[in-house]
């Protein structure tokens, strides 16, 4: 690295750790604008600190305009940090990648991590990366998620199984039938907003709870 790469990249972090959201704003803008690799470390880093949704957002779009042999390893490396906004925010950005050697991060533990902002970022992560033969493995694992969270989450879950699309249907048809209620009628909900994105969550839910309630989906 060069003095002035060096200047550069010093310039940068600590632009970032300023108190100024909208200073932090632009300096995300203008690394994702200008490029460098050496700026990859920095701003992944920043990642795991940013306390402002909107900057953040910048600081995934930045690091998606840096070549992904700069970022896929050290966002890689974010997935095992104990801090659970480094987990969240590197899974959210491979996501956004879109490369596909991301998938490699995107574990079991993620995908039912304590923190749900983690799982649900790997939920995402998983049905973006992965190959074809997975996808049907990952359908069985998001449905041990089912009745998870409030209603956001649960929403959040539905949206990962629409992308599987059709390697979700016998999961959910057989989590719609067995397991509890919560769990049951997460998946009727599901199942029902795949077929019809149009119904809205709350109208789905509704029917859903009625199904589990006269026990239509066991056929009670």
């Amino acid at each position: 690295m060069t003095d002035a790469v060096a200047t550069a990249v010093d310039r940068l972090r600590a632009a970032l750790g300023g108190g100024d959201p909208s200073t932090r704003l632009r300096t995300a803008l203008d690394a994702g604008s200008r490029p460098r690799a050496e700026y990859a470390e920095v701003l992944i880093a920043r990642c795991s600190v940013e306390p402002d949704f909107y900057v953040r957002e910048m600081l995934t779009w930045a690091l998606t305009r840096h070549p992904s042999s700069a970022t896929v390893p050290l966002l890689l490396e974010q997935l095992r940090s104990e801090v659970p906004q480094a987990r969240s925010q590197a899974l959210h950005t491979l996501s956004k990648i879109g490369d596909p050697a991301g998938w490699a991060g995107v574990t079991l533990e993620l995908m039912q991590d304590d923190d749900v902002e983690v799982a649900r970022a790997a939920w995402r992560a998983a049905v973006l990366l992965a190959p074809e033969s997975e996808r049907h493995g990952i359908a069985r694992v998001l449905a041990t998620q089912l009745g998870r969270g409030d209603p956001d989450v649960r929403l959040s879950l539905v949206r990962a199984f629409a992308v599987l699309g059709a390697e979700a249907d016998t999961v959910l048809a057989e989590a719609s039938v067995w397991g509890d209620d919560r769990s049951r009628m997460h998946a009727i909900v599901a199942r029902r907003l795949m077929d019809d994105p149009d119904e809205g969550f709350e109208t789905a839910m509704f029917e859903a709870e009625r199904i589990v309630v006269l026990g239509e989906a066991r056929g009670d």
